[in-house]
């Protein structure tokens, strides 16, 4: 059986014939789907509309960063201080590989810049606090930096004809250890002194 099966007889293929159509592989090209997509959606004025949509969400985002998550308004009012002091964890070397810093070197920022200004943190969002910063401001004879957590800066710098900053993604109050505003940064020698304030406080930190 084995050697039958290994023999050298010919073998002839049988024509089954045509069992269905057959028709052309034939895909659409992706770039000209997307763009008859595309020129549909401008001839309806559905891209008009997109668009509209995108500038306006872009504008607000602009005019209402989001809020930091991670402050509420002052609801006890506490004073603590913060050590800017940090430690090189590797070395540091020049540009011909000459070791400028060691790892382990301590370095405090306030050695080489002092801090010019008060840091003001206030949720713009809270009359309140807008009312109190405005005072902090006068009070300080405009030696303060204004650092939004909420609301909209642009326009609380048009109404105060002054530069006001805000804190993206709560980055400066988490460094900071803030939990509670108004809250205001003022150092005192080689530390950072933070006054987190009441808003009905009479008293001002001096």
């Amino acid at each position: 059986m084995c050697m039958a099966l290994l023999s050298s007889q010919p073998v002839h293929a049988a024509d089954a014939g045509t069992i269905g159509p057959t028709y052309e592989i034939a895909e659409p090209h992706l770039l000209q789907m997307i763009e008859q997509r595309l020129r549909a959606k401008e001839r309806s004025g559905e891209m008009a509309k997109l668009m509209d949509q995108a500038r306006t969400r872009g504008t607000d985002a602009v005019r209402h960063p989001a809020s930091v998550a991670t402050v509420h308004a002052t609801t006890s009012a506490r004073t603590f201080y913060v050590d800017p002091t940090y430690t090189l964890a590797r070395n540091v070397l020049g540009s011909q590989g000459e070791l400028l810093f060691a790892a382990g070197t301590r370095f405090n920022p306030l050695d080489v810049v002092a801090l010019s200004r008060h840091l003001l943190f206030f949720d713009a969002r809270d009359s309140k606090q807008v009312h109190r910063a405005r005072e902090l401001v006068t009070l300080y004879q405009g030696k303060v930096k204004a650092i939004l957590t909420g609301g909209s800066y642009l326009d609380l710098m048009k109404a105060w004809q002054l530069p006001v900053y805000y804190d993206q993604q709560g980055l400066l109050v988490r460094k900071l250890g803030i939990t509670q505003v108004p809250a205001l940064v003022s150092q005192e020698g080689r530390r950072l002194r933070v006054d987190e304030i009441k808003v009905n406080d009479a008293e001002v930190p001096q």
